[in-house]
């Protein structure tokens, strides 16, 4: 049987994505606009729900096309909140939106969003050596910055926390424990 990270228990959704995605360093746009949206759609959620509404949201938010969302108005907004297949509160919806728009003006500004988010990390993503998963950190001094950042050009829901779970997730750091089958795939990835 193989060894993973704790986290993902055993329900086969938490568990496909622990296998297939967390950890895998990505460089699309349109999914990294996705992670990051999810991301903040989580916060003060669990990880699962997010997942389980994940094909909900890909439906509700054109397949998380930015320049679409960025165009939303307020009959969007409206549309979204009667949507029970994504989390109803105003707020997160109305940020991704906004974090739509801001991530139009990052693309203007740096050629792609995947060169403004990888810089954080110099290009190359971070492996950890983490033994237990009380020693992997919630945030770090990248994901500060990362915040701020975000922050400043307008968008919402992107503290540290969530901008950390976000390098998590699209592959910046490894924080699969070491003994979990899937560090040391992780790892070749990035060699």
């Amino acid at each position: 049987m193989k060894k993973r990270c704790e986290w993902c228990g055993s329900d086969p959704l938490y568990v496909a994505y622990h296998d297939e995605d967390w950890g895998v360093p990505i460089h699309d746009d349109r999914y990294l606009f996705e992670m990051l949206i999810l991301e903040g759609a989580q916060a003060g959620l669990s990880w699962l729900t997010i997942l389980r509404k994940r094909n909900n949201y890909r439906k509700a938010f054109n397949n998380f096309d930015y320049t679409k969302i960025a165009e939303y108005n307020n009959r969007d907004v409206q549309r979204l909140l009667a949507d029970a297949g994504i989390v109803r509160n105003r707020l997160k919806i109305e940020s991704a939106i906004r974090n739509a728009r801001g991530t139009l003006a990052i693309i203007e500004e740096f050629g792609s969003l995947e060169t403004f988010i990888w810089r954080y990390v110099d290009g190359n993503p971070i492996q950890n050596t983490w033994i237990s998963m009380d020693q992997i950190p919630s945030k770090d001094t990248r994901s500060d910055t990362m915040s701020k950042d975000l922050k400043r050009r307008g968008f919402n829901f992107v503290g540290s926390t969530i901008c950390y779970a976000f390098m998590q997730s699209i592959g910046m750091v490894n924080d699969h424990v070491t003994e979990c089958f899937r560090h040391a795939e992780i790892e070749q990835l990035n060699s």
